[in-house]
């Protein structure tokens, strides 16, 4: 074996001590999540799509739930309160690029882990919102921050996340 050879390997396996390193140390971290999590003796992970992980992401961004006075400040503090666009006689929403955008990548990761789960509400909300002639994504922001609960009804998108945070423990 040549020297680039040897430096190769040693390379290699220097990068795979590491990445072993830092699997053990992801593990670690999840447990710890998983035990604040039960602590907090939260509902999330009892959803659809919500595991320890994104529970403890839910949790901790969205901090106190009593400061959300409203269903719209907890939708604009999440970033998925709608923004109107107009354009002569045609009025659409978009989704608003403010807000927590880790709390929003939390709720987009349970929307689309519900969308793929057949058998869910929000799979059966996303299916009735492409049946009423929206696109694929529209349904997806319709359904965005939107998680099952066993009472919860899915309204209008403004509501959606408050009803979601509130059916599952983050507002009270």
């Amino acid at each position: 074996m040549g020297s680039a050879e040897l430096t190769r390997h040693t390379l290699a396996a220097d990068l795979i001590a590491e990445i072993r390193t830092w699997d053990v140390k992801l593990k670690d971290n999840a447990k710890a999540m998983a035990a604040l999590v039960a602590e907090s003796e939260s509902r999330l992970t009892g959803t659809p799509g919500i595991g320890a992980v994104t529970a403890a992401r839910l949790l901790g961004r969205t901090g106190n739930p009593t400061r959300f006075p409203t269903a719209g400040a907890f939708a604009q503090y999440a970033g998925t309160a709608p923004i109107e666009i107009a354009s002569a006689d045609r009025a659409r929403h978009r989704l608003s690029r403010r807000g927590d955008r880790q709390l929003n990548a939390a709720l987009h990761t349970v929307a689309i882990t519900q969308i793929r789960m057949p058998g869910t509400r929000g799979h059966a909300y996303y299916q009735a919102k492409l049946t009423e002639g929206k696109t694929p994504r529209e349904a997806q922001r319709c359904l965005m921050g939107a998680t099952e609960s066993g009472n919860a009804q899915f309204r209008s998108r403004q509501q959606v996340s408050t009803i979601a945070a509130r059916s599952i423990g983050l507002l009270v």
